[in-house]
């Protein structure tokens, strides 16, 4: 039941809350096969006995998050999320001389702002991020891979340099950034691990065949990769967001056509606002979705209901 404003955005869709079932690719799979066998071997997660405000389990004090291409747009609302429930919040971008504007406008007087330049189609780059973070904050909790990548045109008029930096910012960038954060989630036996899809990975639109299908591919990360770790209490989680009026939707909002196309295929019949995506990132990163796990939650003012 989505029953706040958090949730407005979120319509006709199921939202499976089942340690990570579904995840599952083999449909057939039976209690007796030995990969089923292994996984029920996770330790039982105990609930105390006494009584838990519902709205703490929303909480983030003492947690750690790091949002990926967090210059501006969604990774800024997504950070400023994290932020308002308690948590230390490190962000990056490619270029320090976007970051360091964001991070201090962010910061307040009980929590700093990392801001950290790294591209995250380099390791170096992304080990780097990673142990800057755990060094300044002690702690690693939360990782929202944001950083991403689109190039619209004609599918034949793709120059390989360009398939390469879509593939590889969209996809190899989410894996990179998964392993470097893994030892430390694994050390600590809790994790949070958010990957940015889009209802492109779902739906199919022309003029954009190399991001949807990266973001086709970011939804079976999520799927395989949420297998991997439950067993060390990490969940991983896709956000798939719909029609946002950011920067990166720009050309799309320039063009009344395309705009209104757009606009004939969302049952709540708008665009979304980037803070609208404060809420599910929230419940994401939160204890309030424990038993969530190898999902995608759709952000999308009920277009993937069609």
């Amino acid at each position: 039941m989505l029953t706040s404003d958090a949730g407005q955005l979120m319509t006709s869709q199921a939202l499976t809350v089942d340690g990570g079932w579904t995840a599952r690719l083999p449909v057939d799979g039976r209690p007796g096969d030995p990969y089923l066998r292994a996984s029920h071997a996770a330790p039982q997660r105990h609930t105390s006995e006494c009584h838990v405000n519902t709205l703490d389990l929303f909480r983030l004090d003492g947690k750690v998050g790091l949002v990926t291409g967090a210059s501006r747009g969604l990774g800024v609302e997504m950070a400023r999320a994290l932020l308002d429930a308690g948590a230390d919040v490190a962000i990056t971008s490619r270029y320090e001389d976007s970051i360091r504007p964001v991070a201090d406008s962010l910061s307040t007087d009980v929590h700093e702002v990392l801001g950290l330049t790294a591209d995250v189609t380099s390791p170096d780059d992304v080990n780097r991020m990673v142990s800057d973070t755990v060094e300044r904050f002690g702690r690693l909790d939360i990782l929202i891979n944001n950083a991403g990548v689109n190039i619209r045109r004609p599918f034949e008029e793709y120059t390989l340099d360009e398939l390469n930096t879509i593939i590889g910012t969209n996809v190899t960038g989410v894996m990179l950034c998964a392993q470097a954060v893994l030892k430390q989630m694994r050390e600590q036996k809790h994790g949070r691990i958010i990957n940015i899809g889009s209802i492109m990975g779902t739906i199919g639109l022309p003029t954009r065949l190399p991001y949807a299908a990266s973001k086709g591919a970011v939804h079976q990360v999520t799927k395989v990769l949420a297998q991997e770790v439950a067993q060390d209490g990490i969940t991983v989680n896709t956000i798939a967001p719909g029609p946002f009026m950011t920067e990166m939707n720009q050309a799309v909002l320039d063009q009344p056509d395309v705009y209104n196309f757009f606009l004939s295929r969302i049952p709540l019949g708008r665009w979304a606002e980037p803070e609208e995506l404060r809420g599910v990132t929230l419940f994401l990163a939160s204890e309030a979705s424990s038993y969530v796990t190898g999902t995608t939650v759709y952000v999308d003012g009920g277009w993937t209901a069609h």
